[in-house]
């Protein structure tokens, strides 16, 4: 099993090489999808490190976007052995970062390894506003809606979008999971979520479990 701790600490360095040779060397020892969840965690981990020093301002601006996409590359490497073997696809999802939000690197790591567990996912992008996310779940009917967002001001625009999906019509037709820094067990109660996570391999099990 391949050295979580290095990895990690691969990642946060932002040593794209090492992290490339780690993860190439896994997918070839022809891992189990559990094994290749850990590894994700793993990598998670060492973007928690990035966050850390840029918030020390040790990384600027610059590094957190090298790290996203560092991530995004990290996960295509391990597609083929987190997802599903099937190409039958088990579920639609509806993402997006909600309303006034800018960031998206969460949501694209959970999109990404959501789809590779064998989801169809519909990524509606960046500051998303309610009447957007109702429309969409209109069309394409999906079973899940994931909202996410970094900003605290991104709890407000998650409660209009369920409320919006409640005028509608639609919001007793699909689950609600939200992610992002700001949310927490009351937070989910408040906005009318089914359920919250900060992790986005959590996320995703949820989702599987939400669609067996």
């Amino acid at each position: 099993m391949l050295d979580l701790q290095g990895l990690t600490q691969a990642v946060g360095d932002l040593d794209e090489e090492q992290v490339v040779i780690m993860l190439e060397k896994f997918v070839s020892s022809n891992p189990s999808g559990e094994e290749a969840y850990k590894v994700v965690g793993a990598c998670q981990q060492g973007m928690a490190i990035v966050g850390e020093l840029f918030e020390k301002n040790e990384y600027f601006v610059g590094d957190l976007i090298f790290a996203g996409e560092l991530l995004t590359q990290a996960i295509d490497i391990l597609k083929p052995v987190l997802g599903g073997e099937e190409s039958q696809k088990v579920g639609k999802i509806v993402i997006g970062t909600v309303e006034g939000d800018l960031h998206d690197i969460g949501k694209n790591i959970f999109g990404s390894m959501i789809e590779a567990a064998g989801f169809e996912v519909y990524d509606l992008g960046i500051d998303v506003a309610p009447g957007v996310f109702v429309e969409k779940v209109k069309e394409v009917q999906p079973q899940i809606v994931g909202m996410s967002g970094v900003l605290t001001l991104a709890l407000d625009a998650m409660k209009s979008t369920v409320d919006a999906l409640k005028e509608a019509g639609v919001r007793d037709g699909v689950k609600i999971i939200i992610g992002g820094n700001p949310v927490t067990e009351e937070a989910c109660r408040q906005i009318g979520s089914d359920v919250f996570t900060t992790n986005a391999a959590e996320g995703v099990k949820i989702c599987q479990e939400w669609v067996k």
